[in-house]
């Protein structure tokens, strides 16, 4: 379907997939009445560059100019507007004696009759003179009623310093919250003043904050809710009477209970005036969303095939917000002609959110899986059940156990049977700022799996860890640095005959090292077949580069290793390097990875291309 784009490219019709354009401009119905063009003359020799290109982001005028406006009274009214916005911008500038002059066909707007007319035989001339006038400072600063308590320096008012408008009313704003963050949940701004002498070039401010008492969150109601039991929102919300007043706390439960699913649209609403007994009322408002949902998806590689998944659950099974999820997918289609090769997974997994503590979430699951990797060829059923609780809402510990049934897996070592019983335990840390699509912060995890085959009678266990850090470059943004690492160890087991061939480390694909295939990488015998490590190193390194506010190139380099020893000794290491696409939705990036292995093994994949959904990592 995308390499069907550039033969429309030159058409002005757009496509749309889901919603989404993909390429192309939409069409526009004009609706304008009695529409009026003009042109837009910004002169602004006499601005220095950053203030030009404020002025110009701020105008409507310019932005526009491009969409006729209706009437000529609509010209007049646009450019009275522009004039407000462009002063307010030189108002954070701190340039408070600035003069913006804006005529239209030679014509002051404000020498401009009430119901003027103008020429349509061109477009109407609008010309916007701009005059900065000279920076102000702050001069006079007060403070007033419970504000008198604090530095003023602490919010950036200090005599001689930064007058910008902004700053001045951030000031206020931030006083203001800091006392709700101490528990004085009716505190407010009763009074801001802001003098600009224009002898002195000068701005005095004063600004009157009352704190008010002191109180606890009171009683805790629920409306909107039709299905989902209120005494469980009430308790996954852990907004609870007579805690301190926090604003934080009240945005942390409006956002957990967002990420629950259930709900459309969740608001808590404080009150404005406090009970009898001097605590706070707090109602949360919730709109419950369609609780039962499908979906399906797809990722293509060149080395591995097509994949297909697809979906069904049930967010609100017993009303407690407990969810439901059938999954089954079909994979390595193509790469592959015999229909009993292909590698398949059906699976169900029950959720169940505030189990035992509000803050831990029970899950347990059945998935049975066909799997036909080049290393090995494996049937399995594993049943899993276990407890994550969130200690921040940063850091969550997670534990459980799981049984595992491999029925004839065939592998280097020949065809076997396993029985597992696995207790797999994981601490995770993550301060990303966007699961989908991060610009900053990092996702830390350590995990250990002891386990136990008791056909063999073979104790081991797993030790894995990664790290992925994300920095974006730039006021926008418009660079996001990203890199990976990941290390695993098996322990135990007289030999790696007697560890699952599932549970051996390999690398490769489009999850792992790019430009190789899927667990391609992994020690081998003498004959060339795969036998899985006991130690496995990853790393990857991406510069997610957007060109549009849609379109990226990200280049990357992948690097792993899998070996035999316990610790990874970096014997072999492979890498593969390569160039990726971009596109933005609603639901996260598409993503197209081209991707070479630069010491691929003989005989071995020589390129790699991956599509999918979401970033690579």
């Amino acid at each position: 379907m995308l390499a069907l784009g550039p033969l429309y490219a030159g058409n002005a019709l757009a496509f749309k997939l889901f919603g989404v354009r993909l390429w192309g401009e939409d069409e526009t119905v004009n609706e304008v009445s009695d529409p009026v063009h003009y042109t837009v003359n910004f002169k602004a020799d006499n601005l220095d560059k950053d203030l030009k290109e404020a002025l110009t982001d701020s105008s409507m005028l310019v932005s526009d100019q491009k969409n006729p406006v209706s009437g000529d009274l609509g010209v007049v009214i646009k450019a009275r507007d522009d004039r407000d916005r462009l002063i307010a911008t030189l108002y954070e500038k701190a340039l408070y004696g600035g003069v913006v002059t804006i005529t239209i066909n030679g014509t002051n707007i404000d020498a401009l009759p009430p119901n003027p007319s103008f020429s349509r035989s061109q477009p109407v001339a609008v010309t916007i003179s701009v005059d900065p006038g000279p920076v102000f400072t702050l001069g006079k600063i007060s403070l007033l009623g419970d504000a008198k308590r604090v530095d003023p320096a602490q919010y950036g008012l200090v005599p001689g310093g930064q007058a910008g408008s902004l700053t001045i009313l951030k000031a206020g704003d931030n006083i203001v919250a800091d006392f709700k963050n101490q528990g004085h949940p009716l505190a407010k701004l009763t009074k801001r003043d802001v003098v600009a002498d224009h002898d002195t070039h000068r701005v005095d401010v004063m600004l009157r904050v009352d704190s008010g008492p002191m109180a606890p969150i009171g009683n805790v109601g629920v409306t909107g809710q039709k299905s989902v039991d209120p005494d469980f929102i009430k308790r996954y919300a852990r907004i609870n009477e007579g805690k301190p007043y926090s604003p934080d706390e009240l945005k942390k439960a409006s956002d957990r209970l967002r990420k629950l699913g259930v709900f459309s649209s969740v608001t808590v609403r404080e009150a404005d005036k406090l009970a009898p007994n001097g605590s706070l009322p707090v109602t949360i408002e919730v709109s419950e969303g369609k609780q039962r949902f499908f979906g399906f998806g797809a990722q293509y590689s060149t080395i591995d095939g097509f994949g297909l998944q697809g979906y069904w659950g049930h967010r609100n099974l017993t009303g407690r917000a407990d969810s439901l999820r059938i999954d089954g997918s079909v994979s390595r289609i193509g790469e592959t002609t015999d229909v009993g090769k292909l590698d398949y997974s059906a699976g169900i997994t029950y959720v169940r959110p505030a189990t035992l503590y509000p803050s831990a979430t029970f899950t347990t699951g059945l998935k049975m899986q066909s799997l036909h990797p080049d290393a090995y060829d494996a049937d399995t059923i594993t049943a899993s059940a276990g407890l994550a609780y969130e200690l921040t809402d940063q850091d969550t510990i997670s534990g459980g156990g799981e049984v595992s049934y491999e029925k004839d897996t065939t592998d280097a070592y020949g065809k076997q049977t396993f029985l597992t019983v696995a207790i797999p335990l994981e601490y995770v840390r993550d301060t990303r700022d966007n699961k989908l699509d991060p610009t900053q912060g990092y996702r830390a995890s350590i995990g250990a799996t002891p386990s136990y085959e008791t056909m063999g009678g073979s104790v081991f266990s797993s030790f894995e860890g990664s790290i992925s850090g994300y920095q974006g470059v730039g006021a926008a943004d418009n660079v996001i640095f990203a890199g990976k690492l990941s290390l695993g160890s098996l322990i135990g087991a007289n030999s790696i005959a007697d560890i699952p061939a599932t549970r051996r480390f390999y690398a490769g694909g489009g999850g792992s090292v790019r430009g190789f295939a899927y667990q391609e990488i992994t020690p081998y015998d003498s004959n060339g077949n795969a036998l899985g490590g006991r130690s496995y190193a990853t790393a990857s390194i991406e510069a997610r580069v957007r060109i549009t506010d849609k379109f990226g190139i990200v280049p990357f380099v992948d690097m792993g290793s899998v070996t035999g020893s316990t610790f990874p000794d970096f014997s072999d290491v492979r890498i593969g390097a390569g160039v990726g696409v971009r596109y933005a939705t609603p639901f996260g990036p598409i993503r197209l990875d081209v991707a070479v292995p630069l010491n691929k093994y003989p005989n071995g994949t020589a390129y790699g291309i991956y599509a999918g959904i979401g970033q690579a990592f």
